[in-house]
């Protein structure tokens, strides 16, 4: 299925009349494709969540890109879910393709952000983008506490809270720098104009995908439960509180509780996710799809 020629409109349009595939459709058409590799269940399968892929590349236009070139990469995520997908985990394909789309998106937007011309550790694309959420975040947890942080300040604590030397978030605030745009500005110079932030989507998931979603989650869980119990305690203790908590605790906060320097209780986190990688690799997971 090619997803270079169609023009945005005419795929857009396409993909809004696909159907909805139940449960047990989507599962018929994973098993023709993996056992029998049947083309036309594969096509009436990636046909039906090209609406997902589409709305996926729609959150990154703001980085610059083409929607058209977007949606390419969109579209070959989710046929590389496609491919890889297992219909005996019990996850519903499109919890499973949204981390191939986004992985995909992510991958081109980073090989073409105008000033962005290296490419993408994991900790780079982390920093690239969540940066600005982090920032906002930590600035509004510090006014909270009556606290003005200035710019030096800032930059250690995102450096800290991400995991990165504090010169890739300098060098990653120059290259981000200047890009962005209000949100609240105007579309044209009319008083009347709309404002940009009137045009974006309402990303509110219905009844339907979140008894999906709650699902998968009980599912992919049960799998990462599994991984961590490959590690040590001291491990264990890293990633659940650096990964699973709802503010996570910082590499300085956890090195002070352990008698260990930062930069070693990065070495700790970083050899867990090697592990659980591992272990989730002998039950035939993608760890990537799963470790977010």
């Amino acid at each position: 299925m090619a997803f270079a020629e169609p023009s945005k409109s005419h795929l857009t349009r396409t993909a809004m009349k696909a159907e909805l595939l139940d449960a047990d459709t989507e599962l018929k058409l994973a098993y023709a494709w993996r056992d029998d590799r049947d083309t036309a269940a594969l096509h009436r399968l990636v046909t039906a969540y090209m609406r997902l892929a589409i709305s996926m590349a729609g959150k990154y236009r703001r980085y610059g890109a083409p929607m058209n070139d977007l949606v390419q990469e969109a579209g070959l995520g989710l046929m590389k879910a496609a491919d890889k997908f297992d219909p005996d985990r019990g996850v519903r394909f499109s919890t499973y393709a949204v981390w191939w789309i986004k992985a995909s998106i992510q991958d081109y937007v980073m090989r073409n952000w105008s000033m962005v011309r290296t490419g993408s550790t994991s900790s780079q694309k982390s920093l690239f983008f969540n940066m600005r959420r982090v920032q906002a975040r930590l600035e509004r947890e510090a006014m909270g506490r009556g606290e003005t942080l200035d710019g030096d300040q800032v930059r250690q604590l995102i450096a800290t809270e991400v995991g990165v030397p504090l010169r890739d978030v300098e060098m990653m605030e120059g290259r981000l720098s200047g890009t962005d745009f209000s949100l609240n500005a105007t579309q044209s110079s009319e008083d009347e104009g709309r404002e940009w932030i009137e045009t974006l989507e309402d990303d509110s998931d219905g009844a339907e995908e979140i008894v999906t979603r709650d699902h998968d989650r009980v599912a992919l869980r049960g799998w990462l439960v599994g991984a961590m119990a490959e590690l040590n305690d001291r491990e264990r203790m890293i990633v659940r509180e650096r990964k699973l908590r709802d503010a996570p605790r910082t590499l300085e906060s956890l090195g002070s509780e352990l008698g260990l320097s930062k930069e070693r209780v990065r070495q700790l986190e970083s050899a867990a996710f090697t592990k659980m990688r591992k272990s989730l690799q002998s039950q035939g997971l993608e760890p990537e799809a799963l470790l977010h």
